[in-house]
């Protein structure tokens, strides 16, 4: 006989409700031998436990890295990634989607590691049509170190929305309409590195990669992608994908706003002495 859940002491059914949200999680947890393909590395990339986690390492010789199998035309990205701890500095790890050829479209997250004690710093990029030069940079207000946190990429035909554990950290929308090119027709798959660039990654390259601290290593787990896969020219796509038209509501912009008040510490769209002409088109809606 079904038990009647009004019954149950309120702590009891938060327990009940906490255990059916983490059982729905599992559900749509990745499986990395079914998504991904290690592309290089010679061995320093590694899937393990069943394909719940894999690793990406970086020693003296080598970084490494892994891309979808899958390309998308669209979609909500997310990953769970535990970053290099330590004496990071030199070391950046890259999850992004790209495509191919000499106008390609991207969406950066690089994370530039750091000296023991010091802030990591996200690095962010849009490329549209081969174009990039949109940088934005941010402080976490966690060590993204200890343990795994989600990073997420919204990216529908109005807007690419980046995210931090589900806070929205940066806004790069559709303004076709005044000549700016936005990433809409050339589907990208997802790609991710851990490499050696201390020639500008740490304080514009005046810190170099220590050595003696390596192999680096950064983790990943719980990778879901809830895209338009395409394949043979075709997306899979549907009207019934909610995050089709998803766009910031008042709540995501007041989020988006505290973390770009607190927590940025660069924006193209503010430096006019990298841009003397004046600023880019789209900084007046992206900013």
């Amino acid at each position: 006989m079904a038990s009647d859940s009004s019954s149950l002491p309120s702590s009891i059914c938060f327990l009940l409700s906490i255990l059916v949200f983490s059982t729905m999680l599992v559900a749509y947890a990745g499986n990395f031998y079914q998504d991904f393909d290690i592309t290089w590395g010679n061995g320093r990339a590694k899937i393990l436990d069943n394909g719940r986690l894999l690793t990406l390492s970086l020693d003296k010789a080598s970084g490494s890295g892994f891309q979808s199998k899958n390309e998308f035309l669209f979609g909500k990205i997310d990953v769970q990634l535990k970053l290099v701890p330590g004496n990071s500095a030199g070391t950046v790890t890259a999850y992004y989607l790209s495509s191919k050829g000499s106008t390609w479209d991207e969406i950066d997250f690089e994370f530039l590691g750091n000296l023991s004690g010091d802030p990591y710093i996200l690095h962010t990029n849009v490329f549209s049509q081969g174009r990039g030069n949109r940088e934005q940079q941010f402080y976490l207000w966690f060590d993204p170190t200890a343990n795994f946190h989600t990073y997420s990429v919204l990216w529908n035909p109005q807007n690419i929305i980046f995210y931090v554990d589900g806070t929205p950290i940066r806004e790069f929308k559709n303004l076709e309409s005044t000549g700016v090119p936005f990433p809409k027709s050339q589907a990208m798959r997802i790609y991710s590195s851990l490499w050696n660039a201390d020639d500008w990654a740490t304080r514009g390259g005046l810190v170099k990669t220590d050595w003696s601290q390596a192999p680096f290593t950064a983790s990943y787990r719980n990778f879901n992608a809830d895209g338009c896969v395409w394949a043979a020219g075709r997306s899979s796509c549907t009207s019934g994908n909610s995050w089709f038209s998803q766009q910031l509501d008042s709540v995501g912009q007041a989020r988006l706003r505290w973390v770009q008040k607190n927590y940025m510490i660069y924006n193209y769209c503010t430096d006019t002495k990298r841009f003397p002409q004046g600023l880019p088109k789209e900084c007046s809606a992206n900013a």
